[in-house]
Order: C-alpha cells, then sequence, then structure tokens
C-alpha cells in the first residue's frame, strides 16, 4: 500500500499522459473532443478511476465510454510505458457530470444577477396586508 500523496501524484500524472495520448495517439473518433476531468488511483495502485467529460456534454456518454472501454488495452499499455509502476494499475472510465452541473448553477447565478426569479419563487408571493 502506498501513501495516500503517492496515489494522488500517480492520478495526476495518469492525467496528464492520458490527455496527450487521447489528443495525439488515439484515432477513435469516438473519442474526440473528450477531456479528462481527475484520475483517482486507489491506495493499492490496483485501479484508477478516470472521469471524463465532453463539450457536447451528457448526449455522447455512452459513446465516449465505449470508445474508452475498447481502448482501455492500448491506453494502458502506453500509459505504462510512459509512467514507470512496477504493476500499472487497470482502467476504469466514469462519466463526470460536473460540467453539466456546473453550467446550471451558473444559469440560475446570471438568472439572479438579471433579477429574473425562478418560476417556483414568483407563484409563492406573499399577500398584500391592507
Amino acid at each position: 500500500m502506498v501513501s495516500q500523496s503517492r496515489a494522488l501524484r500517480v492520478g495526476e500524472r495518469i492525467q496528464q499522459e492520458l490527455s496527450e495520448l487521447l489528443l495525439f495517439s488515439v484515432t477513435d473518433p469516438r473519442l474526440r473532443q473528450i477531456f479528462v476531468t481527475q484520475v483517482r488511483v486507489d491506495r493499492e495502485l490496483e485501479y484508477a478511476n478516470i472521469f471524463v467529460s465532453a463539450l457536447e456534454g451528457p448526449e455522447r456518454m455512452d459513446e465516449i465510454l465505449a470508445g474508452l472501454r475498447h481502448a482501455a488495452g492500448f491506453l494502458r499499455h502506453e500509459l505504462a510505458r510512459r509512467v514507470e509502476l512496477r504493476s500499472f494499475p487497470q482502467l476504469r472510465f466514469h462519466w463526470d457530470p460536473t460540467p453539466e452541473h456546473a453550467a446550471h448553477i451558473d444559469q440560475l447565478i446570471s438568472g439572479l444577477n438579471t433579477g429574473k426569479q425562478d418560476p417556483k419563487q414568483e407563484d409563492q408571493t406573499p399577500p398584500d396586508d391592507e
């Protein structure tokens, strides 16, 4: 078992190298315009959980995850060449919904800044005391 800080460093290095691989070495059209948002490596360095997202949002999620699973062997082999570890972790790919959540929060904040109210709140106006 390695320290948590070492696992974090390995995850960051895998993220950097995988991002470069996806940009310059992978030719699968399903894997275009995606980005790696985070890599979490467990403390045994057995699994690397890789979180990805795309500019188009979740519309291509299934297609992208299928492409990554198809390319997992190639990606793991190339990453093992670039990142020196005794045993390279298995790659697990997950969709990261964080960018979509951030866009939704931005919309809510900009709505507040322009003076728009949430329709649910408009119905709850207190009655006038006359």
